[in-house]
């Protein structure tokens, strides 16, 4: 998709430097990701005393029965 920005050029080289990548278009797909990263991020941090774990549950055992053949 093809769309035209009006960016502060400024911080676009700051972005630029600090990322170490060479386009725009670069920076324009890894601040997308990053904003998505953050945003999964921050609603996991939402579940947090949300959940409620089984003290019984044995993890090792689940892990002996993986790899099983």
């Amino acid at each position: 998709m093809q769309i035209t920005l009006n960016l502060d050029e400024s911080l676009l080289d700051e972005v630029l430097q600090l990322t170490n990548l060479t386009t725009q278009e670069e920076l324009v797909k890894f601040a997308l990701q990053e904003l998505v990263r953050s945003r999964r991020k921050k609603n996991l941090l939402d579940l947090a005393g949300q959940i409620q774990f089984a003290e019984e549950f044995d993890h090792k055992a689940l892990r002996g029965t993986r790899h099983a053949r």
